[in-house]
């Protein structure tokens, strides 16, 4: 098998569902006639390239307590969105920030997504990123239901 099949293989395994058990890729390494530690260095290879961004566990939030979540548009100025998505981006409670082109009557461009224990503590972060932004502007988009959430899968 080429080197670069054997890394599509070895992504397609680390986007999924690993297993927790004592020896996760050892069904892998065995697929794909490597040693564990083979498989681990070339994760580790990946990782260094740029390809994996991280390796991490992903917390499914709802479970974990954080029940409450908003989507927040706010007014920046393109010139400031920087600035003041470096400030958001440094609040553990913000998981995304995007400045996102929209039409010039909206004109809402900065998008942040906000996960919270309750309802009081998504206005306590508002009224706090606001301060530290100085970004008085925004419109709360709460969610309602989850229609759908998948992690994407690359190759």
């Amino acid at each position: 098998m080429k080197t670069r099949d054997i890394n599509r293989e070895i992504i397609r395994f680390v986007q999924g569902d690993i297993p927790v058990e004592s020896r996760p890729f050892a069904s892998l390494a065995e697929r794909l006639n490597l040693s564990e530690k083979e498989i681990v260095e070339r994760i580790r290879d990946l990782r260094d390239q740029g390809v994996i961004r991280r390796f991490a566990a992903i917390l499914r939030h709802y479970n974990a307590g954080f029940k409450v979540n908003a989507m927040v548009a706010w007014k920046v100025a393109v010139a400031d969105a920087d600035r003041v998505g470096t400030i958001m981006a440094g609040f553990d409670e913000v998981s995304h920030c995007y400045l996102r082109e929209v039409p010039a009557e909206f004109g809402y461009n900065l998008f942040s997504m906000i996960h919270a224990r309750s309802t009081e503590q998504i206005n306590t972060l508002l009224e706090e990123l606001a301060f530290r932004t100085g970004i008085s502007d925004y419109m709360i988009i709460k969610s309602i239901r989850e229609l759908k959430k998948v992690s994407m899968e690359y190759v």
